[in-house]
């Protein structure tokens, strides 16, 4: 199993040193991770770290493919610093994922209030038309203190999991729209350079323009983004470009090139559809990519897998048919929708199948799984087969694509 080390930066007075560990993780086979301090909170946001921590984050999320801000459901908080924080994660938005942690020491009720604090309070900082993704659970290895919601935390953990085991295998297709986002972001810095330059005067008053275009610079976004038809969200940050601007020479500025302009627009036309062309190729010729080893392999097989034996799993170990111990009642209903040759047609079925109140979409998926042998019509076993399958969807689990082997009526298996 290979060793993988994981560093870390000390910082004492008037030296820098590492300390490394070693530790077997086929997880980092895959990717990379890489855990922040602390966000300080309380009185400890008085201390100075000595460096831009927001700065920092901001440099490794444009580098980053997923980026996962945790939140203790005991101790809902959002300090001032962990707010400029996400605002300073602007622009990549789409790899935010939130992890709402610890949420077995509280009861259900209280959960839910906090679940929709936290929603509320990143609403107003994730200024974005989707919701984020909030996973609940209590990621460790430790026993759930209140165990009411084990279903949620172990179908939210299997969420969590398979969206990080997606990220190697969507690695480059992030990539290319790492590089739409930069071409798109040097094509607005292109035109509000040739703004500046243009308002500035030639000999006289030079340094009290500067300012008054630094001040307006929020007004002349809006013009750019008005005569270019460019959204909003691909401009720079309006107060970190304010601060740069503070120290820069505007009568150093290029004016602007149409011609490098048009380049780009035909890059972004027409060689970033090919790319992406090409990158589905590569992909689909590669061997499957996913994140495996530790708490990514405890829960993908065998009997503690999500959902293993239950809804439509129940039964999967049974030597017996599972649906059989409840065929006897569906007999009888059976035998009152005038059965001829053994079997009944759609039309009586479905006047049974719909008393469930299940949509039609749901009852046709039903039919489809019950009606094995495909002849358009459903004998005892059939029936029965389509009545349990109601019966695990009313009780909240998802219908399986195909049949599974254990729920094959007795009597059909030899036609499989």
């Amino acid at each position: 199993m290979p060793m993988r080390r994981l560093r870390s930066l000390l910082a004492t007075p008037g030296k820098l040193r590492f300390m490394c560990a070693q530790l077997p993780s086929p997880v980092l086979d895959s990717i990379s991770i890489i855990d922040t301090p602390g966000i300080l909170s309380g009185e400890k946001q008085r201390i100075s770290r000595g460096y831009d921590f927001a700065a920092v984050l901001e440099w490794f999320a444009e580098r980053v493919d997923r980026i996962i801000l945790l939140f203790d459901a005991h101790k809902l908080d959002i300090s001032d610093e962990f707010s400029e924080v996400i605002k300073a994660l602007k622009n990549h938005e789409d790899k935010i994922r939130v992890v709402l942690n610890k949420a077995d020491q509280i009861e259900t009720q209280q959960l839910m209030r906090v679940y929709g604090a936290l929603m509320w309070s990143l609403g107003k900082i994730i200024n974005t038309p989707e919701v984020v993704r909030v996973y609940i659970g209590s990621f460790w290895s430790h026993p759930l203190l209140i165990p009411d919601n084990r279903k949620l935390f172990e179908a939210e953990e299997q969420d969590l999991f398979k969206d990080i085991q997606s990220l190697p295998r969507n690695a480059a297709l992030r990539k290319l729209n790492d590089l739409i986002k930069r071409a798109r972001l040097a094509k607005v810095h292109a035109y509000i350079i040739s703004s500046l330059k243009k308002e500035m005067p030639n000999v006289f008053g030079k340094e009290s323009k500067k300012k008054e275009l630094v001040n307006n610079l929020g007004e002349i976004y809006a013009k750019i983004e008005r005569e270019h038809q460019i959204s909003a969200g691909d401009f720079p940050s309006l107060r970190k470009m304010q601060e740069l601007l503070q120290t820069q020479d505007f009568s150093k500025f290029q004016a602007l090139k149409p011609k490098l302009l048009d380049t780009v627009d035909d890059m972004l036309a027409n060689d970033i559809a090919r790319l992406m062309v090409m990158v589905r190729q590569e992909e689909s010729l590669m061997p499957s990519q996913a994140v495996k080893g530790g708490a990514f392999d405890g829960t993908m097989n065998g009997p503690f897998g999500h959902g293993y034996g239950e809804g439509a799993g129940e039964g999967i170990d049974d030597i017996e048919w599972v649906v059989g111990k409840d065929k006897p009642t569906y007999d009888e209903i059976f035998y009152t929708l005038s059965p001829v040759n053994g079997k009944i047609t759609g039309a009586n079925a479905k006047k049974e199948m719909v008393k469930s109140k299940l949509p039609n979409t749901v009852l046709g998926k039903i039919w489809k799984l019950a009606d094995v042998d495909k002849d358009g019509l459903l004998d005892d076993e059939e029936f029965a087969l389509a009545n349990h399958l109601i019966k695990v969807k009313l009780e909240g689990h998802e219908l399986p694509t195909d049949l599974p082997p254990h729920l094959i009526p007795p009597s059909k298996r030899r036609l499989e």
